[in-house]
């Protein structure tokens, strides 16, 4: 059954309401709202309606209704609908400064470290001005293809190797060697190793590549062995999955989550971080679906989400993405009576300075 005007109106006051207020809202509430011009008796039926459809329900020891979670999905789907129509989009009203940005991507094609700083900083930087709980994931680098490898001598047992992955992300790792080795044997191992590495992913170099590779340096045969466990060790850490989070014990500032017992799953789960990581793969997976093509995204409502001791929250995600197709996850949890106007505005804009930073790297 489809909402009916006046149903819809209702609906939306009684979230707006309880959104601002986390209190129960009763028909007198919504009868002096402005603009809604019903009488207490007309509005008291129409929540019948409402309850009985499921869009609102009555808490144990209250007169008045809070959305439940068909409800929310509905202003939240609404919301969206709004926004996409919107001609005209308002300026964000948290935002990471420009100049923050500037700064920290100066180096930005030097090292990842940079990106991990910058996505870390993400994430506090919204935990502080929304008051929730945040999570940045870095970009999702399995299947991450390897373009270039350049080595360099640093003293006479050690050379650095210098890893580009796609995406323009770098790696450094220092390898100890066993033997001493030229400039000029240096410079040919390095065109070895890009003439067989560069274009394959770390389940493309299998035994029969590092085999050829290891007969045409055989004069060198232990130095390649060496070199070519730690580029498999670093590309094999580049493929895992980091997060951030941040803001956790703000969940403790709103009393529906502030539960010892849902808060300590809550907190643990932000912690510790595994669980996350079924989240941040949904969000990632689900940016094609036509209904979040346009914005990258995803808001999770109670049982919605992938992860257990979220069930009593929202979850608000955005992808962003690195050159070459690598996204990432930013995501914010709160209270089912989050702000999601606010929430997704923020997401959106972040995800946008995001985007531009990496496509200027």
């Amino acid at each position: 059954m489809d909402l009916d005007e006046r149903k819809v109106k209702i609906l939306k006051a009684i979230i707006k309401n309880y959104l601002e207020t986390g209190e129960p809202v009763g028909s007198r509430t919504i009868s002096k709202l402005e603009g809604v011009n019903l009488s207490s008796a007309t509005i008291r039926n129409e929540m019948a309606d409402l309850e009985e459809l499921g869009y609102i329900v009555q808490p144990h020891t209250s007169a008045g209704r809070i959305p439940s979670d068909k409800g929310y999905r509905f202003y939240v789907d609404d919301m969206m609908k709004q926004r996409e129509s919107s001609v005209s989009k308002r300026e964000a009203k948290v935002s990471i400064k420009e100049a923050e940005l500037d700064n920290m991507k100066e180096s930005l094609d030097e090292q990842v470290d940079k990106v991990e700083e910058l996505l870390q900083n993400v994430a506090k930087v919204l935990a502080n001005q929304t008051n929730y709980a945040t999570m940045v994931s870095t970009p999702k680098f399995k299947g991450n293809k390897l373009k270039f490898i350049q080595l360099s001598s640093l003293e006479s047992n050690k050379i650095l190797a210098v890893l580009v992955m796609e995406g323009n992300l770098i790696r450094n790792k220092v390898i100890k060697i066993s033997e001493d080795i030229s400039q000029e044997n240096l410079l040919k191992l390095n065109i070895l190793l890009n003439t067989s590495l560069t274009g394959l992913t770390l389940e493309e170099m299998n035994l029969s590549i590092i085999s050829k590779m290891e007969s045409q340096a055989a004069e060198h045969y232990n130095l390649i062995k060496e070199v070519l466990a730690a580029i498999v060790e670093t590309i094999s850490k580049a493929d895992s999955l980091k997060i951030y989070t941040s803001g956790a014990t703000n969940i403790f500032k709103y009393p529906e989550l502030s539960d010892s017992e849902k808060a300590s799953e809550l907190i643990y789960a932000l912690e510790e971080k595994n669980d996350l990581s079924s989240l941040v793969l949904d969000s990632v997976e689900v940016v094609g679906d036509e209904n979040h093509e346009d914005t990258g995204i995803q808001v999770y409502i109670g049982d919605e989400t992938p992860v257990q001791s979220m069930k009593d929250c929202s979850v608000v995600t955005a992808t962003y993405e690195l050159s070459d197709g690598l996204k990432g996850t930013i995501g914010i949890i709160g209270p089912k009576r989050m702000d999601y106007e606010k929430v997704v505005e923020n997401l959106q804009n972040i995800r946008s300075q995001l985007d531009n930073v990496f496509k200027k790297t």
